[in-house]
């Protein structure tokens, strides 16, 4: 039994050399690769078949400048990384999470964290140090900390509590929380969690967060609103005094193209129609926000909002009506 698992691992150390060298190169001619493994062309034959079972696209072709060749496929195997490989990925990731890197989105945290359950401990030190040198300028998403994206999106994977100190009101408080996703929007990361406390659904800012943990108490996962939909409708209008709801004659595609998905949720409504949430401090500065989109609308909530809209109608009718016309000019 020693002696067969011996062999077992030795050829699948062999098998996972071979994948690393075929991704090294362009092509590798057979005995090239026999002579790096220590086998005979026989048995590098017989690896090239192991690959390709596990889904490695190794294509063999003959003739000069032929040999063994790693191509794409349908779907994307797993790769192999040398330690400066694993390093760079890892820093590439972690500047665009935090938001260094224009663009990145909440696809580069996934990656991210799955780098991150396998990453050597003596690599994460490196990779912690190096993103630390990582700077951004201009505009974009609001820098966040690596570390604390990754502790919440580890504690989000595994299922476990979290805590963190958040800002509310005067006050700094600790919060207690079941995550559950972290959502990007085009200037912010989210995370969406059940505030055990106020026994509710929350987003957080991860950007106020200090202090946070992943703790080792499990928790059943509950019934979760749609992450992305409850973010951006409470970024977008639960966090204002006054909400508002019209219905826009034009089509949705055109309105978001207009309104950023931080400022209005938008719905369609048909091919031509679309509903439009916002929020703001005050009626008239939501109303002149649809007003200044150029197309037909109606209020639809609240009624007050109506009788703003017929009240800032009569008030620029006035300020027009103060205008002297403009003489006509006869041509000579």
């Amino acid at each position: 039994m020693d002696v067969a698992s011996g062999n077992e691992r030795g050829t699948t150390e062999r098998v996972l050399t071979l994948l690393g060298l075929l991704q090294q190169r362009q092509v590798w001619t057979g005995p090239e690769l026999a002579d790096r493994l220590g086998v005979t062309p026989r048995t590098v034959r017989r690896d090239v078949e192991r690959l390709r079972t596990l889904g490695y696209p190794v294509h063999a072709s003959q003739g000069v400048g032929g040999g063994y060749q790693l191509g794409p496929g349908q779907n994307l195997p797993p790769l192999l990384f040398d330690d400066q490989e694993a390093i760079a990925t890892a820093v590439s990731l972690l500047a665009g999470a935090g938001g260094a890197v224009a663009g990145a989105d909440d696809a580069a945290l996934r990656a991210l964290t799955k780098l991150d359950q396998v990453l050597p401990t003596r690599l994460q030190h490196e990779v912690r140090a190096l993103s630390g040198s990582v700077e951004s300028f201009g505009g974009g998403r609001t820098p966040v900390d690596p570390e604390v994206l990754m502790t919440l999106a580890r504690a989000c994977r595994d299922e476990v509590e979290a805590d963190f100190d958040y800002p509310s009101g005067n006050e700094v408080r600790r919060r207690r929380v079941e995550p559950y996703r972290l959502v990007a929007s085009d200037r912010r990361w989210y995370l969406l969690a059940y505030d055990l406390e106020r026994d509710d659904w929350r987003s957080f800012r991860v950007d106020r967060m200090t202090a946070a943990s992943a703790r080792t108490w499990r928790f059943t996962p509950r019934a979760a609103p749609d992450a992305a939909t409850y973010v951006q409708e409470g970024v977008a209008s639960r966090v204002y005094p006054h909400q508002a709801r019209f219905l826009v004659h034009a089509p949705a595609d055109t309105v978001r193209a207009q309104i950023p998905a931080s400022a209005a949720v938008v719905r369609r409504r048909g091919s031509e129609l679309c509903e439009v949430l916002s929020g703001a401090a005050s009626l008239d500065f939501v109303l002149m926000h649809v007003l200044l989109l150029g197309h037909d609308f109606e209020v639809l909530d609240p009624p007050e909002l109506a009788r703003r809209c017929r009240a800032l109608a009569e008030r620029l009718l006035s300020a027009g009506g103060t205008i002297p016309p403009v003489p006509d000019i006869e041509e000579s």
